[in-house]
């Protein structure tokens, strides 16, 4: 096949991640193509920090709105806000938020393509792309170098790529966007509540216009469906215009492993990089597009596979440790309503919000304050050993 024809990389999946991935190497000058199957909504709350805006010059007129107070509720309907000292959370809609992504993308020279991924083969030193374009049922071949994978939690490029990929552990979430009522203020809302989700947690998200009503929970006998609906009643949502819903498994835990060491690279929820206990993922994504674009264009620099690995090696020396702890955090909290319920109440305390909203806003693990630190863990101890 003549040069003109072969892709520095194929990105499979249009979402934040593999959206920035692209993006990022069209603009480095790469020959790049991005293929995304049309039509998937991820169920999401929409919630994207301060720095993300800034790191990923995100305009504003995709903010649907600015949140500047989360209420956390537990089992007994015991309410606890938490208001954010100088700063914000940027809400979009994840149908206009992906869709923006996907065409600055291509603005910036990567080739959009639209159709269905069906698997990778290799000829030549060349790892070639087998898809489906939309409205048809021929398949079509795009050959590259390297391959991103950017296709979800589901990834079928990591399950014939990366060995372990399909035992990522992962919750089903489920989310109606419903019609805004009048008068209702911008606030997040995250119910912690058994009846709602046994393991995880519900949630009613502000999008301007529209709200996020949403569960998620990796109970596999669990009725999501029937959770949402059973919110939608109790906070009066329920006669509300149902816009859409959308649902989708969501990863818990980065896999120990993106690549294969040759020429295949995860990214996003494919990776496995949304964060235990709250969800939160777009700024993952778009963070772990970043890396995979900068670790493909060392190996087109190189010739060296091996700096794929790299990659992961930033993701987890900057987020490791936020990942483990919240990790710990929904271990221990989220499986009784009586853990649920002394979270909740944890969630009062002064330093416990002054250092999740720095945390969340920054993205970086606060190095100071470690006397509010230790206070904390002293006080989580306390409720686990059921002391306070």
């Amino acid at each position: 096949m003549p040069d003109q024809d072969r892709f520095d990389a194929v990105v499979v999946g249009g979402g934040p991640a593999g959206a920035t991935a692209a993006h990022d190497l069209a603009r480095a000058g790469r020959k790049v193509a991005l293929l995304d199957k049309a039509g998937r909504i991820k169920p999401c709350g929409g919630a994207i920090p301060p720095r993300a805006i800034r790191d990923f010059d995100i305009p504003q007129h995709l903010l649907k709105c600015r949140v500047s107070m989360a209420t956390m509720i537990s089992p007994t309907d015991v309410r606890v806000d938490m208001p954010i000292e100088g700063g914000y959370v940027g809400m979009v809609d994840r149908l206009e938020f992906d869709e923006f992504l996907r065409v600055r993308a291509a603005e910036s020279g990567a080739t959009r393509l639209t159709g269905t991924y069906v698997k990778l083969t290799r000829e030549n030193g060349d790892v070639l792309v087998h898809y489906r374009p939309k409205d048809s049922v021929t398949e079509e071949i795009l050959r590259a170098k390297y391959v991103i994978g950017a296709d979800g939690a589901l990834s079928q490029v990591g399950r014939q790529e990366i060995p372990g990929a399909e035992r990522i552990p992962m919750v089903f979430a489920y989310h109606e966007i419903v019609e805004t009522p009048a008068e209702r203020p911008d606030r997040c809302e995250i119910y912690y509540r058994g009846n709602l989700s046994p393991d995880f947690y519900a949630w009613v998200f502000p999008h301007g216009p529209t709200m996020s009503v949403g569960v998620g929970s990796a109970h596999k006998g669990f009725s999501l469906r029937g959770a949402v609906a059973a919110l939608r009643g109790e906070t009066d949502l329920g006669p509300l215009k149902t816009i859409r819903g959308e649902g989708a498994p969501i990863p818990l835990k980065p896999l120990k492993r993106w690549d294969n060491g040759r020429d295949v690279l995860l990214a996003g929820d494919a990776a496995g990089t949304v964060a235990p206990a709250s969800g939160e993922g777009i700024y993952y994504a778009l963070l772990g597009g970043r890396l995979a674009a900068e670790a493909v264009g060392e190996c087109l620099e190189t010739g060296n596979a091996r700096a794929l690995a790299n990659a992961r090696k930033r993701f987890m020396k900057d987020h490791g440790r936020v990942f483990w702890v919240l990790g710990l955090l929904q271990r221990f909290f989220y499986s009784t309503d009586r853990g649920r319920e002394s979270f909740v109440k944890i969630c009062r305390d002064p330093d416990v919000q002054r250092l999740t909203w720095e945390s969340y806003m920054n993205k970086e693990y606060p190095k100071r304050n470690f006397l509010a630190q230790a206070r904390i863990f002293f006080k989580d101890v306390a409720h686990l050993l059921r002391l306070a």
